[in-house]
């Protein structure tokens, strides 16, 4: 916007075209600006708009929030409280008063959870937990419902309340936690290991009802970040109003802008399926007609080329009786044939009876006994004629026949045959053996040659 000159000519500005030129001057040089103050005489008059001062130890400022800006705020400030506003520097020119023309307010503090929550939202986000390949698909139709929230706060009123309306025979556990304060991140996070370990439920939201940023801020904690993104349920985060993003929107498998919201999202409209089943009954019943129909008519056809069944049981009746003479005929043949054959092998069998084999066996021994015995015989004669001429021949040469022409053979207990007298010594006992019987004596004088050998004389 183009800044009116001021006027050099001679002369006085008024008051309207002074304030006028600030006015603009301000803006201007103001686009916009943030500002830190207390909050005191706050006003809301009928029009809706507020009227508020900005302060500090030293100084003050007028402030004005218009209707449509303030009624995107929650909540409504109060005397005393810490803000952080963002609007143009102004003046109202009827009165000459300098002013911040809000746009936003905020508490005082939303500057550095502001911050902490776009680091932490960085940091998922790098690690991947935001990827929409990782996230897991709600069922259309959850066998069981599980919800992590506050037993007493608006936002499992607001999901049973839809749940019934919209499908009540759902079941619903409710995992209770604390939702607000320090210690909710934990028990959000044990609330959902419960639900886990339960294993009851097909689906999980998470979430509460509106508040201020500092009440959602349990929903930005990383614990609880990374309990839903490791959680094996699909998991539907339904945090505060529509407006409100926190880390556990992110990092949900689905985010629904309200408690209520979620419920919508995982209870289809009984009515709708009621009127669904309706229209599939009407097809199906309507299918079934034309089937009915199609049956009928092929019924139909097939009556009219059905034959009777009296005929149909006399053709069958006549061959059966066909096929029995048949049967008698062929038995009878091949009993006839078996009878040839049996007597054949009856013959054969007669052939080979171990009775006659037995006869004829006992023959044929009769005959080999009596040839062995002949042959025994003149062998047994021809080696008692041999063993007669071979004891003759013996007997020429036998020392026995020598025996009984008066010799003796005379032995000793080392020696078999004495045949030199030098082979004793006087003292050995020598046994004599006559034609009958033997005698024993013991040597008392040798002569070998003319050598005496007498037990006073010693032999070489």
């Amino acid at each position: 916007m183009d800044i009116p000159a001021i006027p050099t000519r001679p002369g006085a500005l008024t008051v309207s075209e002074l304030n006028h030129q600030v006015r603009h001057l301000l803006e201007v040089s103001f686009m916009q600006a943030w500002v830190v103050g207390e909050l005191s005489s706050f006003s809301r008059p009928g029009s809706g708009h507020w009227y508020f001062t900005l302060k500090d130890a030293k100084c003050q400022v007028r402030c004005a929030m218009f209707k449509g800006f303030n009624q995107r705020i929650r909540g409504i400030p109060k005397e005393g409280d810490q803000v952080r506003i963002r609007g143009k520097v102004s003046l109202y020119e009827n009165r000459g008063d300098y002013q911040i023309i809000a746009e936003h307010i905020e508490p005082a503090g939303l500057g550095v959870l502001q911050q902490a929550f776009e680091e932490l939202k960085y940091k998922l986000q790098t690690e991947g937990l935001f990827d929409p390949a990782r996230k897991k698909p709600v069922p259309t139709l959850p066998r069981h419902i599980g919800v992590v929230t506050s037993s007493t706060g608006a936002a499992i009123h607001d999901i049973l309340t839809v749940l019934e309306r919209r499908f009540p025979s759902i079941p619903v556990t409710v995992y209770p936690t604390v939702v607000q304060g320090a210690a909710a991140a934990g028990e959000i996070v044990v609330a959902i290991r419960r639900a886990e370990q339960h294993g009851r439920a097909d689906v999980l939201i998470i979430g509460r009802g509106g508040g201020s940023l500092e009440d959602l801020w349990c929903f930005n904690d990383e614990a609880v970040a990374r309990a839903i993104a490791n959680c094996p349920l699909p998991t539907v985060s339904a945090v505060g109003h529509e407006v409100d993003f926190t880390i556990a929107d992110f990092v949900a498998d689905f985010r629904a802008p309200t408690p209520s919201a979620a419920a919508e999202k995982l209870s289809p409209d009984q009515h709708d399926w009621l009127r669904h089943l309706e229209g599939q009954q009407a097809r199906l019943a309507q299918s079934l007609q034309t089937t009915l129909r199609r049956l009928e008519n092929q019924l139909g056809h097939l009556g009219a080329r059905l034959r009777d069944p009296r005929r149909e049981l006399m053709e069958k009746a006549q061959r059966l009786d066909e096929l029995d003479s048949r049967l008698v005929t062929v038995t009878q043949n091949r009993l006839s044939r078996e009878r040839v054959r049996l007597d054949h092998l009856r013959n054969r069998l007669a052939m080979q009876s171990p009775g006659r084999q037995l006869g004829l066996n006992q023959t044929r021994l009769g005959q080999v006994s009596d040839q062995l015995f002949s042959s025994m015989e003149r062998l047994l004669l021809r080696k008692s004629e041999r063993l007669g001429h071979l004891g003759q021949s013996l007997n020429v040469v036998s020392p026995l026949a020598t025996l009984d022409r008066g010799y003796a053979i005379v032995q000793t207990s080392s020696q078999p045959v004495i045949r030199n007298a030098a082979e004793l010594k006087p003292g050995d006992t020598l046994t004599a053996r006559l034609s009958r019987g033997s005698v024993e004596a013991t040597v008392v004088r040798i002569h070998v040659g003319s050598t005496d050998l007498s037990p006073t004389q010693n032999r070489d």
